[in-house]
């Protein structure tokens, strides 16, 4: 496949590139400065400074099948950051008819699984959705707008993220997962190459946790 890959400088791009790559898809690294680490893996970049250039941006996914986006906020200052370069992306996709988008949300994004124990439902989770409810109320904003957007979509909810190897997970299809304490990035980028064909995870959001 032809694939075009957002935030491909941060820890999820980088991954979803580089193994992109190894399984045989031709990467378009979409990204605003130069992503050299992409390039050297052998992906074509293209460099947009500026993602409100929705123009720029459709140059850059012409003709590619899918897009898929580790764009999101890598700290609690950064607000409103994953809404509004994801509804510059979705435009981008729709000018120039890529039909399919995958995108990284959050665990704590959406109602909690039932069966989740005392330690999650009580302490864990309600700690971090206050601390980070500001990234997570611009998450929920970008997963609307991703449905609402007229294409074939899939929203994966990780909980917190390390760099270890990639491992064995655990998905949930249409909803959360319980018991979901850390993900690595490189099985993120595992789990949305895999979904890609994998038609129970058209138009819903995905769980994934160790």
């Amino acid at each position: 496949m032809k694939l075009a890959v957002f935030g491909a400088t941060g820890g999820i791009g980088r991954q979803l590139v580089r193994q992109a790559l190894e399984q045989g898809h031709a990467v378009t690294a979409v990204a605003r400065r130069n992503a050299e680490d992409a390039a050297a893996d052998g992906a074509r970049v293209a460099i947009v400074p500026d993602f409100s250039e929705v123009d720029r941006l459709r140059d850059a996914v012409a003709g590619c099948d899918a897009a898929l986006s580790g764009v999101g906020p890598r700290t609690r200052a950064d607000g409103a950051v994953a809404s509004g370069v994801t509804r510059h992306i979705l435009a981008a996709l729709t000018a120039a008819g890529v039909p399919r988008f995958e995108a990284v949300s959050a665990a704590p994004v959406g109602p909690r699984p039932a069966g989740d124990g005392f330690l999650d439902r009580r302490v864990l989770h309600p700690i971090v959705s206050r601390v980070f409810a500001a990234n997570y109320a611009d998450l929920e904003v970008m997963e609307r707008d991703i449905a609402a957007s007229g294409l074939t979509w899939t929203v994966v909810r990780p909980p917190r993220l390390t760099d270890q190897p990639r491992g064995e997970y655990r998905i949930a299809i249409g909803g959360n997962l319980t018991r979901a304490r850390f993900v690595s990035r490189a099985d993120v980028a595992h789990l949305m190459l895999a979904l890609l064909d994998d038609d129970r995870a058209r138009d819903t959001v995905v769980g994934v946790a160790r």
